[in-house]
């Protein structure tokens, strides 16, 4: 993260705050009053470690840190996801001061007044198959128990696969946490790829193979650089109480009974900053949402070749609303185009449609297409009952809603009709 700040200091926004600020709710507070700049609180009440967010809240940061313009983005991950690259580059953990874990040491943020407790928000999990050996990245909140245990949420996917597979063996399962890492090699620790790859050659790939890893001390994780890094295990048959906790749509998710965290080891770097993510902010949203926009533009590419680019919205939670745009040839491309574009991303509520002169990264612009494009009962789709998005407050308890889909382009013949003049004259 550090290389990152310096090397775009000029080009970046960074907000730096001097007054002393407590963790608890005071820090989230701030931080929530500047949704798209860089923040960095020096001063965190009884801690000698600052707070940074904001790193990855706009496509502008998270372009910059992959080396692509904003509209490259969704290629850049598709081209990193189809063609990861080995590490080569492994090192000791020799140039960061460890010790015994004791997050008490950390300013571990309290976001709101009904949050169950202080969380870890920008925390990257690194974890080993104990079947395959492949090891695998993903990031998850964790809610503060004790000095030295957490309970995490976890989702039935890659490490929730080893979790259970280690579970059923008794053990307990190794991992390494990994907090304060540049924005490219953290948005590559949220992207869809097969269970037997590795998130860290997409970050290779990101870096064009430079990437350097650090070999853990008490277990065979390989981890890349961050401010801090913790080591422990993720325990076996035992559960603790999580939540409730802000989820992406800005709503309360509920209590779980997860499992627990006990860390055994805390590596700091000199001058280490914690990374805090403000729940439903732009940084959650973004890195949550961003791995998805490839798979719906492969889906739909499938359906459409002439698809040009995909968005999850902010205004949507980059989760529940897409735009796409298309070259279109065929008068039902753009229904065609809604069926894939909702197959592809289940928890898709509405998608929207667009020509090619339409900027999907304007939300006016959007906005302007469906005011003029629109013929309501020629150009919506409605699907009732369908599989959506446990997130989605107005949703079902299993997820059912509805869907929609607008069909904002142009009518083929009738293309002069809807000419903008001020983008050809």
């Amino acid at each position: 993260m550090e290389n990152f700040l310096k090397n775009n200091e000029n080009d970046l926004e960074i907000l730096k705050i001097d007054d002393e600020v407590s963790a608890e709710y005071e820090a989230a507070k701030i931080l929530r009053k500047y949704p798209k700049k860089i923040v960095i609180l020096n001063n965190i009440k009884g801690y000698d470690i600052p707070v940074i967010s904001g790193i990855c809240n706009t496509r502008g940061k998270i372009a910059k840190s992959l080396g692509c313009k904003v509209n490259e983005i969704t290629h850049k991950i598709m081209e990193a996801t189809e063609k990861p690259q080995k590490v080569a580059n492994f090192n000791n953990l020799n140039e960061y001061n460890s010790e015994k874990a004791d997050l008490s040491k950390i300013p571990i943020l309290t976001h709101y007044k009904r949050d169950g407790g202080a969380y870890i928000t920008a925390g990257v999990i690194f974890a080993r198959d104990p079947e395959t050996k492949v090891q695998n990245a993903s990031i998850h909140r964790m809610l503060v128990l004790g000095k030295d245990k957490l309970t995490v949420r976890i989702v039935p996917r890659n490490l929730y696969t080893y979790f259970k597979r280690c579970e059923k063996l008794g053990k307990d399962l190794d991992i390494a946490i990994a907090i304060g890492m540049d924005p490219s090699t953290l948005l590559s620790s949220t992207t869809s790829i097969p269970i037997d790859h590795d998130e860290m050659e997409v970050a290779n790939a990101f870096k064009n193979g430079n990437l350097k890893l650090y070999n853990c001390e008490d277990n065979d994780l390989k981890v890349p650089g961050s401010d801090i890094i913790f080591e422990g295990k993720i325990l076996a048959n035992k559960r603790a109480k999580e939540g409730p906790f802000v989820d992406l749509t800005d709503t309360y998710d509920i209590v779980r009974d997860e499992p627990v965290i006990k860390l055994n080891k805390i590596h700091l770097k000199d001058n280490a900053m914690y990374h805090a993510i403000s729940p439903a902010g732009y940084e959650h949203k973004l890195l949550q949402g961003l791995p998805q926009e490839p798979r719906i533009f492969k889906m739909v590419k499938n359906t459409v070749p002439t698809v040009k680019n995909v968005v999850l919205t902010e205004g949507g939670c980059c989760w529940l609303h897409a735009a796409i745009t298309i070259e279109k040839q065929t008068q039902g491309d753009g229904k065609n185009v809604i069926m894939a574009a909702l197959a592809a991303h289940p928890s898709l509520k509405h998608a929207v449609v667009v020509d090619e002169d339409i900027d999907i990264f304007d939300p006016q612009d959007l906005e302007y297409a469906i005011a003029t494009r629109v013929k309501g009962d020629d150009d919506i789709m409605i699907v009732p009952k369908a599989r959506g998005s446990t997130l989605d407050p107005v949703a079902l308890p299993d997820g059912t809603t509805t869907k929609v889909g607008v069909d904002a382009t142009k009518p083929l013949g009738k293309e002069e009709k809807f000419e903008r003049v001020s983008l050809s004259e």
